[in-house]
């Protein structure tokens, strides 16, 4: 079953149930898999891996929005940013803990024969690939500077 299949099911079902909070994620998913797979290029389809990173994309943006809205006191926007990531977040492949991500990038980082800091763009570019979706790419990034120095 495709993202899209299950997200269109999961709609219907917030339909049945009247639950306006998760139809407005649903809604935003089904809107990004429509523009991604209009995008030139995608030829109507959308890959795994294309979908995960736009998972991603999407959390990311409602964290941030999230924070602002904190920062600001809108308790009320706020709820809306974090019933829309937990929603998000469950058409995610799992993700890493911090020990596991630490593990793999402790292989990557041997595979990529890195020594140093320097060396940050080429285990960088090997590690987003292979942990694509299961891990933020800011997490990614602090790990492999604090194992590099």
């Amino acid at each position: 079953m495709t993202l899209e299949e299950k997200i269109m099911a999961e709609m219907k079902e917030a339909m049945k149930a009247k639950n306006e909070a998760a139809l407005r994620g649903l809604r935003a998913i089904k809107a990004e898999i429509i523009k991604a797979k209009t995008e030139p290029g995608a030829n109507g389809q959308l890959s795994e891996e294309t979908a995960a990173k736009m998972l991603q994309k999407m959390v990311k943006q409602r964290r941030d929005s999230l924070e602002i809205f904190q920062q600001q006191n809108r308790d009320d926007l706020a709820a809306k940013e974090q019933e829309e990531i937990a929603l998000i977040e469950q058409f995610l492949p799992k993700q890493l803990t911090e020990d596991e991500l630490r593990e793999a990038l402790k292989i990557i980082i041997a595979e990529a024969g890195a020594s140093s800091v320097a060396d940050l763009g080429k285990v960088m570019g090997v590690a987003t690939k292979k942990l694509a979706g299961q891990a933020d790419g800011k997490a990614i990034s602090a790990l492999v500077k604090s194992l590099l120095s």
